[in-house]
């Protein structure tokens, strides 16, 4: 009597054990939506650790050296800057940077960085998510097909790494900073790079 009392229990273990096992398997953990403010802290994370600020905010220069100008932040190259002459005999061994590196200078001509504030005229302010996440993703400025190039020195291709979801964040992130009119010169070709005479 005692072994079938403990069968009993044993049998009644293992199938309670086996329908929790298989209940457990069959449901899915409940998928949280997350709020758009904590898309904007996890786009903030991705534009600080991604170092953004460092091409993309003019910079201010005193006793402490190059200081970032939040007043003109992801503002992009300051409009208006002039393009020092260049030693172009120089670039196929060497790229030059602005003191503020916000313009490049390389074998691919003169770049500036763009502004990424939500200025409706001069940034990214009619842009939508999809623009900003194509341009990441194919190196094409406006996110399209037949867009130019986004060229050096930025790292598109390593953001590009970056899911669909981080590259919106970024973009909300973005969004919700004070927006700068300030219009960024377009790229200048190898061919017309001001050079010393």
């Amino acid at each position: 009597m005692k072994v079938k009392g403990l069968v009993f229990v044993y049998l009644s273990l293992f199938l309670f054990s086996a329908i929790a096992l298989f209940v457990g398997c069959q449901s899915q953990p409940e998928k949280t939506e997350i709020t758009d403010q904590q898309m904007i802290e996890r786009g903030e994370f991705l534009v600080k650790a991604g170092g953004c600020d460092d091409c993309h905010t003019p910079k201010n220069f005193g006793p402490k050296g190059p200081e970032l100008d939040m007043t003109r932040r992801f503002s992009g190259h300051p409009e208006g800057t002039p393009i020092p002459p260049v030693d172009t005999t120089l670039l196929n061994q060497w790229a030059y940077l602005s003191h503020d590196l916000t313009m490049a200078v390389g074998p691919w001509g003169v770049t500036f960085s763009a502004n990424l504030t939500p200025d409706n005229e001069t940034g990214i302010g009619t842009w939508q998510p999809e623009m900003f996440i194509n341009a990441m993703k194919t190196g094409k400025h406006l996110g399209v097909a037949d867009g130019r190039p986004i060229l050096p020195p930025m790292p598109w291709q390593s953001v590009a790494r970056l899911s669909e979801e981080d590259l919106k964040a970024m973009f909300m992130y973005l969004k919700s900073q004070p927006a700068v009119k300030n219009k960024v010169p377009e790229p200048i070709p190898p061919t017309q790079i001001p050079s010393v005479k």
